[in-house]
């Protein structure tokens, strides 16, 4: 199963649409963190990936980006297949 985590808050049109994109592409489980509830996790979130805003994506180990990275990697080809790689 590829280990999917986002960093994520509760009211995040964005944190959704990658969330619908990644579930059409048939992902059922994705780790979400949020972090406008928990201590410190806006600045935890900015540490690791050096980014303020959500969400913030990551497949495995590689660090994907916000929705609009998701979606320009899958337009251009390369989801799936980092999603079976994983």
């Amino acid at each position: 199963m590829t280990d999917i985590r986002m960093y994520c808050t509760a009211f995040c049109p964005y944190c959704v649409r990658a969330e619908t994109l990644l579930k059409n592409k048939g992902i059922s489980e994705i780790t979400k963190i949020m972090v406008d509830s928990v201590p410190d996790g806006f600045r935890d979130m900015m540490e690791l990936t050096g980014r303020r805003t959500v969400p913030q994506i990551y497949i495995g180990d590689r660090h994907i980006g916000g929705f609009d990275d998701l979606a320009a990697l899958d337009r251009q080809g390369g989801l799936d297949p980092l999603l079976e790689a994983v």
